[in-house]
Order: C-alpha cells, then sequence, then structure tokens
C-alpha cells in the first residue's frame, strides 16, 4: 500500500485526527499539533499522548508528521521575532518527540529585505538554537520547499543545500518537498525528462536519501509564478502525470505523501483526491 494520506484536523484532540483519517483511507497524515496561529500553548497533557498512541496502534496510521506554526520566521531579522520562533520551533519538536512522530515540517522563513545570504544564516543559526533546546530528539526537523513569494527563502535546492551544510547536527535535519511549491518556484515535473531533471537536481545538491515527506498538491498558478495556490489533484497547472511520476518512483515508495488540498466537514475531496493518486500507482 503507497503512504499517501493528507492533512487532518486534531479538533476535539490530537487523537481524534485517527478517526478522521481512517475515515478517508489514510496511510500516513499531517496535524498541527497546537493551535497554528499561536506563539504559545500548553504542553499536551499526558492522557492525551497516551489515547494518541493508543489510536495509532488500533488504525496503523504511520508515520505521522506536523506542521509547525506559521507564524514562524528564522529569516527574520527582527531578533524578537527570531527569539520566539526558536522557541517556538523547539516546543514543535518536543510536542512531535512526545508522539513518536517523524519529523516537524516548517517553512523555513523570509529575509524580510536583508538579502538571502543573510536570511540563509540566521535559518541555519536558528535551527542550531531549536536543537540545541531539544538534545537527542529522534524527530527530525523537515524544511519543507517553498515557492518563493516575497522573501521566503527554501525556493531553490542550493537554499535546503545551505541549510544542511549550515547546521552543527545535519544528521536531524531533512527535506519535504511540496509538489505546488516546487512547480511555483520553476521546477517542472510534468514530464519524465522534466521530473527526472528536478529530482536529479535535488539529489546532487541535497540528497534524496533526506526527502522524507512529500506533500501532494496540484497548482492553480503557472510553472515559475513564485505564488502558492493549492489545487485538486489533476485538476490544476501540474496535472496528473506529475503525481504519477512521484508514486511509481522506487527510490520514494517509503516517503509519506500527503494531501494539503482544501476539503468540507465530510472530507469527501480527500477521499477523491485519494482515489485519483491510488489510480496512477502502476
Amino acid at each position: 500500500m503507497a503512504l499517501l494520506g493528507a492533512h487532518m484536523s486534531t479538533s476535539g484532540g490530537l487523537s481524534t485526527a485517527f478517526d478522521r483519517g481512517a475515515q478517508v483511507g489514510c496511510a500516513t497524515m499531517q496535524i498541527f499539533t497546537k493551535n497554528q496561529n499561536r506563539w504559545q500553548q500548553k504542553p499536551t497533557p499526558p492522557e492525551e499522548i497516551e489515547r494518541w498512541k493508543q489510536k495509532q496502534a488500533a488504525t496503523g496510521i504511520a508515520p505521522v508528521v506536523s506542521h509547525a506554526a506559521y507564524l514562524l520566521n528564522l529569516g527574520t531579522p527582527n531578533a524578537e521575532i527570531w527569539d520566539k520562533s526558536v522557541e517556538a520551533l523547539a516546543d514543535e519538536l518536543t510536542r512531535a518527540e512526545e508522539l513518536g512522530l517523524l519529523g516537524v515540517v516548517f517553512h523555513p522563513g523570509a529575509h524580510m529585505g536583508e538579502g538571502e545570504e543573510a536570511g540563509i544564516a540566521r535559518i541555519a543559526q536558528g535551527i542550531d538554537a531549536a536543537h540545541r533546546r531539544t538534545p537527542g530528539f529522534k524527530t527530525l526537523t523537515l524544511v519543507e520547499g517553498t515557492a518563493g513569494q516575497g522573501s521566503a527563502l527554501g525556493y531553490r535546492f542550493e537554499h535546503l543545500q545551505a541549510f544542511l551544510q549550515g547546521v552543527a547536527e545535519p544528521e536531524r535535519l531533512a527535506f519535504c518537498l511540496d509538489t505546488c511549491h516546487l512547480f511555483a518556484a520553476g521546477y517542472d515535473l510534468r514530464t519524465e525528462q522534466a521530473y527526472a531533471d528536478t529530482m536529479g537536481q535535488f539529489d546532487a545538491l541535497c540528497g534524496i536519501e533526506r526527502l522524507k515527506c512529500f506533500h501532494f498538491n496540484d497548482a492553480k498558478k503557472p510553472l515559475g509564478s513564485r505564488v502558492d495556490r493549492h489545487d485538486h489533484i489533476g485538476t490544476g497547472q501540474l496535472g496528473l502525470d506529475a503525481f504519477g511520476f512521484i508514486l511509481n518512483d522506487p527510490r520514494l515508495a517509503s516517503v509519506p505523501k500527503i494531501l494539503e488540498t482544501e476539503k468540507s466537514d465530510d472530507m469527501h475531496e480527500d477521499i477523491t483526491n485519494l482515489q485519483v493518486l491510488r489510480s496512477l500507482i502502476r
């Protein structure tokens, strides 16, 4: 069974995500371990961690990743925001470690006009600072490649390579690639040759073995637009073939592939998107 899933709501408690995941047929999933629009939140209660572990054992949905709060910006020149971002990333890693998650996906940040080189250096320093607060953790820090909107960093594989080379504990760092972000950043996936070229570049600069998570989203905007707008699988500018290339790449068989597409309360869109993806597996 392919490791396909979706981002699941934790409304009503973290462990409820497993019920929703099972309902739509997830083999893997992504969650927020806290409110994604707040800096601070109370620690996860021990009884909720226990319920999480029981539900995971019952459903078999694994691995699970979390997505860090959107407020984080390790690339900022603002010292107060940078400090808060470091603390927030350390907190996200702590919550994920308690739940036994594969990793915490986070957007590396934006340089806010200070330039890419300065921003990249600050991001590496921020990751190191969060790692010092979380020594010995198994949960990976998963840097997500971005679409490159505004002054956001991480839209080039060279940026991801620079983060890897700039941190003190590279073994704790891995990557999440979002199909929509890749396309918006100018990396084509629509033909077999384009896919091979894009993944070849990633492998050469970052190492394909460090690719630990995929976000599966079609793209509403054209190649190289630098605009992050998700669409349902096969209905956007990327089209179905791109997802087929990833799904049938034996190097990526064990990498979780997670939807982040819009959905209504009954989650029928997730069911449809997952069915479409499964139909592409040869």
